[in-house]
């Protein structure tokens, strides 16, 4: 990976899009924090707004960063690259193909946002 080829990653959230699934996770996060099955939503986002850690490092970096929940990352780039992942996952797109940075396993292991900015640090490109 060098700065010529990165052109985005892409931070797919183990949960669904939309406001049914957004209350749900909400309350999932507040009633039972250990069971909830999203750790990438957990790093970045508190129950109602996101880490203020997090918040300023994506809004500082120079990559530019797409967010998606699986069933949008799915419509959109499973029909054209037939790609199957678990979730969440952290992917980085180059040169028209899609690689993973993070592995899920990874992700789970962090505590939190500090963590993964460090990782993130290690792997990207200097620019």
């Amino acid at each position: 990976m060098n700065d010529n080829t990165v052109e985005k990653l892409i931070f797919v959230y183990n949960a669904d899009s939309g406001f049914r699934n957004m209350v749900i996770d909400s309350a999932h996060k507040i009633f039972s924090p250990s069971t909830y099955e999203c750790s990438l939503c957990d790093m970045t986002y508190g129950v109602f707004m996101e880490h203020n850690v997090w918040k300023k490092f994506r809004e500082r970096s120079l990559i530019e960063m797409e967010f998606l929940h699986k069933d949008e990352f799915t419509k959109g780039y499973k029909s054209k690259f037939g790609y199957k992942f678990d979730f969440p996952i952290v992917l980085v797109s180059e040169k028209g193909t899609l690689g993973v940075l993070v592995k899920t396993e990874e992700l789970n292991s962090m505590k939190d946002a500090t963590d993964l900015i460090s990782l993130l640090r290690q792997r990207l490109p200097k620019k």
